[in-house]
């Protein structure tokens, strides 16, 4: 039985390799809507129905695809029993900028912010990440090569579609990923218990790099200390830290409210 549901599994699929499985409703409907990546295939849970999985059927269809309607163990085994709520695609591998080139669009702005990822390897964590990225339209989001979670299915669907719409840039060190910053006339500032300054006070420059570590360990030494400020949330529970996705939104926010002024 398991060997069946495999192959129908693999059916449903692309026989290309290197695409991944993305799955969740929002995920699959911004890739379909935004059009920027390639849609190999979309399978759908038989018998499923409601308004947005009805819009995923017919986005496909306009896209020159056909969806696969399968039965439910055929879909669990396709995401690896994640929450598909109905329906996953197939998709060529995102294409990642390179961080020269996001140096190069950095000097043509007049602001931007970015975040920078120290040791978050939890892909739910980055998903969530890069949904506060998407809601501040952070121009990008930085992650070492190495101890950072993979942008996995796992992380996209976690990121409800703004995995599509926020550049991920990958950088061999961090540490020297963040001189080039500076060098540039970004402004970079950690988020950190100890930090001296609280970020309600602080003075935000137009552009802005905001470093963020894990919840267990924080900001490494090397990375805390090539930071230019390190600021602190304040807060009045008892708790001793925020969700690195909550802390990037707060700071998001800060920075936004200030210095591109949302109404």
């Amino acid at each position: 039985m398991r060997a069946q549901v495999d192959s129908m599994a693999a059916a449903a699929g692309s026989s290309e390799e290197g695409g991944e499985i993305v799955y969740g409703l929002n995920p699959v409907l911004a890739l379909l809507a935004d059009g920027s990546r390639v849609v190999e295939s979309v399978t759908i849970l038989k018998g499923g129905h409601g308004p947005r999985l009805q819009e995923v059927v017919d986005l496909a269809r306009q896209r020159g695809l056909r969806p696969h309607f399968v039965e439910r163990l055929v879909l669990d085994r396709l995401t690896q029993r994640g929450v598909h709520q109905g329906v996953a695609a197939r998709v060529g591998l995102r294409p990642q900028p390179s961080f020269e080139s996001l140096l190069q669009r950095l000097s043509t702005l007049p602001q931007a912010v970015l975040l920078l990822l120290d040791g978050v390897e939890d892909p739910r964590n980055l998903g969530a990440v890069l949904r506060c990225a998407e809601a501040f339209a952070a121009s990008a989001v930085l992650l070492p090569r190495d101890r950072s979670a993979p942008l996995s299915s796992l992380a996209i669907k976690a990121a409800a579609g703004a995995a599509e719409r926020v550049d991920v840039v990958r950088v061999v060190n961090l540490a020297r990923a963040i001189e080039a910053l500076q060098e540039v006339g970004v402004q970079v500032t950690g988020l950190a218990a100890e930090g001296q300054q609280s970020i309600r006070t602080f003075a935000f420059a137009d552009k802005v790099a905001l470093v963020l570590g894990s919840e267990g360990k924080g900001l490494r030494r090397l990375t805390r200390d090539r930071c230019d400020h390190l600021l602190s949330i304040p807060m009045s529970g008892q708790v001793g830290s925020l969700n690195v996705a909550v802390a990037a939104g707060v700071a998001l926010y800060e920075w936004r409210n200030r210095v591109v002024a949302i109404p």
